[in-house]
């Protein structure tokens, strides 16, 4: 069978499903001192580093001069771009910018009754580094995704990395870098860029956050510098969880579950139902659609190692897994889908209706298709403006509000025994060491 076929009431269900989800390149000790290494080596020697692992994975020779993009490199790939090709950037990075600017956030604040002025400052980073893969594909989508909410946000300098190739960038990676206000653009990959992004080099600079997918060196490499820099989330294989009943369509499944499964050996394509019927339907569409397409051995293998098809009991079975996977995408094929999302708590992104295919959310839709993966939805979310603010507390407290609220102050102080705390407090209601008022001039009075 091309996807396994299982059944809740499977005795092995269990165990089966286990061997589903445990999935995801992990990085083993082997790959975590591999990363470690190429940290240290371009913290040690920056550029030079840079242009040595650049040749040794990429088999691209460089020099420091050479590992920048220009901006009219940028331009004129965006220039030469098919017509078409191009207005279906432009119309993506229309839509992407319109949902994103509904994200934005402003400074506020409020006085208490008390005279106490509090609030937050809302402000951009400084400097983000967006990685965009090579490898199995090309994706100038994702180059929009994280590019613009940054734009967005007013992040003040954008710089992308790529892994570069003997054969040049795919040229809708350097147009859509341009079409998003990229500022910048370097020929690097792997952990190497990520290192070059955490800690700079002459010619690569610093950043405050980096976004963006990469391989399982990528992925460690982000992990290890978080701290130095921040980081989106640490991306794992896609995931997409479609839900399903008689009114889907088997062909509509199939499609997209197979739109999932080409991106790597790895993604989980799944589907769930209570329907017999729908299953079989879908296993043999997904067996008939296969047969066609061109990334069929990934497919394959993502299909036959990480998918499946779940025959389950009830509704609320469904939803309980649902929330349990909590997967990167999750597409409601239902009758009355909206009736569905109260239960949905987990997931990256909802798709509603048997129009609603995830490609739509991929390309076109607007939200960011950047999302958690691995289970990770239960306490993180898509990519978007946010990611690209800081939040700073103000305050500005008034005479009134320390005299009437310094005594607890200064008590709760005690309780942790912090005295310089309380006495920071003290000095102020008794009038400090040089005695602008209470205790210390009323000490000075009597000795006059």
């Amino acid at each position: 069978m091309i996807v396994p076929l299982l059944r809740t009431t499977d005795p092995t269900y269990q165990r089966r499903l286990q061997q589903l989800l445990t999935r995801g390149e992990s990085a083993g000790a082997e790959v975590e001192t591999r990363v470690r290494e190429i940290l240290q080596q371009v913290k040690k020697t920056g550029d030079r580093a840079l242009c040595a692992y650049t040749k040794q994975f990429d088999r691209v020779h460089l020099t420091p001069a050479s590992l920048h993009v220009t901006k009219a490199e940028m331009a004129a790939a965006l220039d030469t771009l098919p017509r078409a090709d191009r207005a279906a950037l432009q119309t993506a990075a229309k839509r992407i910018a319109t949902f994103h600017n509904k994200q934005r956030q402003h400074s506020w604040s409020y006085r208490d009754p008390l005279g106490v002025t509090l609030g937050q400052q809302i402000t951009p980073l400084e400097r983000a580094g967006v990685y965009v893969p090579g490898g199995k594909a090309a994706y100038p989508s994702s180059v929009l995704m994280n590019v613009i909410p940054a734009k967005v946000a007013g992040v003040k300098e954008i710089i992308v990395v790529s892994p570069p190739s003997p054969q040049g960038y795919h040229p809708g990676i350097l147009a859509a870098a341009a079409l998003a206000g990229a500022d910048a653009f370097f020929r690097i990959g792997g952990a190497q860029a990520v290192a070059a992004l955490a800690y700079g080099t002459k010619t690569v600079p610093r950043v405050d956050k980096i976004v963006g997918p990469g391989n399982i060196y990528v992925a460690t490499a982000k992990r290890l510098v978080f701290g130095q820099v921040d980081i989106d989330m640490v991306a794992g294989p896609s995931e997409i969880l479609v839900i399903a009943d008689d009114s889907a369509s088997p062909d509509y499944v199939a499609a997209d579950m197979l739109s999932q499964a080409e991106h790597d050996e790895l993604a989980a394509p799944l589907c769930l139902t209570t329907s017999e019927k729908l299953a079989t339907a879908v296993v043999h569409s997904l067996t008939e659609q296969l047969v066609t397409l061109s990334r069929r051995t990934i497919a394959q293998a993502s299909l036959k190692r990480h998918g499946a098809v779940i025959i389950a009991r009830d509704r609320a079975e469904i939803v309980a897994l649902a929330n349990a996977l909590a997967p990167e995408h999750l597409e409601l094929a239902v009758k009355n889908p909206r009736s569905w999302l109260k239960d949905i708590r987990h997931t990256g992104a909802i798709f509603l209706g048997h129009w609603s295919t995830e490609p739509f959310g991929d390309y076109m839709a607007g939200p960011n298709h950047v999302l958690p993966t691995g289970g990770t939805a239960r306490f993180s979310s898509p990519l978007g403006v946010y990611d690209f603010l800081k939040r700073t507390s103000v305050i500005e407290a008034s005479p009134r509000a320390l005299a009437t609220l310094g005594p607890q102050i200064i008590r709760l102080a005690e309780m942790e025994g912090l005295e310089a705390h309380a006495r920071a407090v003290q000095y102020r209601l008794n009038g400090g060491a040089h005695g602008h008022t209470g205790t210390h001039r009323d000490t000075a009075s009597k000795n006059r």
